[in-house]
């Protein structure tokens, strides 16, 4: 069964196609990154024209990547939310004017279900139930797993998401949209132990976390006229201690759930200091560590696609409202229909 998905919820516009029997046939993205670069972050408005612009040839070049027409497709996979409502509402209404053109059915996906079933895209993929850290610009959730539509939120972000916190502070530093990975890439010329920064909530018991505080810590130890040098020191003590606090906070959540296996997604899943410091985590814990590819950490649309295929049983007539949710909890998901 071969599912088009469709991605536009924020800031990437994508087309894959999955087939049930071959795998991933395709997967195609445009970012917005330069658009948005001039004002340092993403413009909601912005976002949706040039998804309008760019998803209609993405398609096209996704189907003649597969190697497959649009009337070769049995059902069409779009993210529905959680996400900017206007970029949302582009994706859903492409998809359902394919839909009703070839009469194929739809099938709205939960954009972090997505990036918790990504690693099944890959060859060693973990086995249920495992652990998830969703890690993004827009969510931190430590994640309960125990199968599809399956899911338990075990601790979450307080105030802001960490990949939100990489940008704020790569802001203060002075470093370009977009943040996280500039302050990543500065923080490999840091010196360790310069500028320590607490590792928040976790000198008491729980799940939850809090960055916020991070932000301030460093624009406190910010000299008024800092050199490159101290810049990086920054960088570096920042991220040290967001990625040791990510790392405390797994390990208390594989203690408390006895997890063989733990799932790391979402955009700052690919920040290396944090691949090497929960490689180290899975190591000595002697549970699974599974990663999606880089490409598929952030948004993407072969995680869309496959999301359709598991889901295919759920697929709806493309008619009447087009459904788009800005937010939408992932414990409302239930289990596939007839699993």
């Amino acid at each position: 069964m071969a599912i088009l998905g469709i991605e536009s919820s924020c800031d990437e516009t994508a087309v894959a196609v999955y087939d049930g029997a071959r795998g991933l046939l395709s997967h195609v993205l445009h970012s917005q990154v330069a658009l948005h670069a001039q004002y340092g972050g993403v413009v909601p408005e912005l976002a949706s024209r040039d998804h309008v612009r760019r998803i209609v040839p993405l398609t096209r070049q996704a189907l003649a990547q597969a190697g497959v027409e649009l009337a070769d497709i049995e059902a069409i996979a779009y993210t529905a939310g959680p996400g900017l409502i206007g970029a949302l509402m582009v994706g859903g209404a492409v998809a359902a004017g394919l839909a009703l053109a070839e009469n194929r059915p739809l099938v709205p996906v939960h954009h972090m279900e997505g990036h918790l079933l990504a690693p099944m895209l890959e060859e060693r993929r973990p086995e249920f139930p495992f652990l998830a850290l969703l890690v993004s610009g827009g969510h931190t959730l430590l994640v309960a797993v125990a199968g599809v539509g399956r899911y338990e939120i075990l601790g979450e972000s307080l105030d802001d998401a960490v990949g939100e916190a990489f940008d704020k502070t790569a802001k203060l530093l002075g470093l370009p949209y977009p943040g996280g990975p500039a302050l990543a890439a500065l923080a490999q010329r840091g010196r360790p132990g310069r500028y320590e920064f607490p590792r928040p909530m976790t000198d008491r018991p729980g799940l939850d976390f809090s960055f916020s505080g991070l932000k301030t810590a460093v624009l406190t130890a910010l000299p008024a006229q800092p050199s490159e040098q101290d810049k990086a020191d920054l960088a570096r003590g920042f991220e040290e201690a967001v990625v040791e606090t990510l790392a405390v906070k797994c390990g208390r959540a594989l203690d408390a759930t006895g997890a063989r296996g733990l799932v790391v997604a979402g955009g700052v899943g690919a920040n290396k200091r944090l691949r090497a410091e929960l490689d180290a985590l899975a190591r000595r814990r002697g549970v699974g560590l599974y990663f999606p590819r880089g490409e598929f950490c952030t948004d993407n649309a072969a995680m869309i696609a496959y999301v359709g295929w598991v889901r295919r049983g759920e697929a709806r007539p493309a008619v009447g409202a087009i459904e788009a949710r800005a937010r939408w909890p992932l414990t409302e998901l239930q289990p596939p229909k007839g699993s």
